[in-house]
């Protein structure tokens, strides 16, 4: 399965950006760009955490942010903006996220400021 989107205007939710998203079961990636095009990708195994954001202005025009937070160097935190069917790509992302971490055999562990290092000394 592949999600291909466009970063839409908000006005009218229409296609005329030079952006766009494609996710796929393994991968995000990212087109930028016009006379300078840039392109990013992230594998699926290093989104930690995707978060779906709407504003009333996407609400009305049935659009959404996708925030997806990875463990990136490039990209920390990745955003999908104004995109249709945001809440399914949301879904997509976090199942082939969890999927990709499964395959791998990694393990996504967080730092919550633990002082056991302190107790050492």
């Amino acid at each position: 399965m592949e999600f291909s989107e466009r970063k839409r205007i908000l006005f009218f939710g229409l296609p005329w950006t030079f952006t766009q998203y494609t996710i796929k079961e393994d991968m995000i990636n990212i087109k930028a760009g016009f006379l300078k095009t840039i392109e990013d990708d992230c594998y699926m195994y290093k989104v930690q955490d995707v978060q779906l954001e709407t504003t009333l202005l996407e609400r009305i025009f049935g659009l959404g942010t996708v925030v997806c937070f990875t463990g990136d160097s490039t990209h920390q935190k990745l955003c999908l903006v104004h995109i249709k069917n945001a809440r399914a790509v949301k879904d997509f992302i976090l199942e082939a996220s969890e999927k990709a971490r499964m395959k791998r055999r990694t393990l996504n562990t967080l730092d919550i400021g633990s002082t056991a290092a302190d107790d050492l000394d």
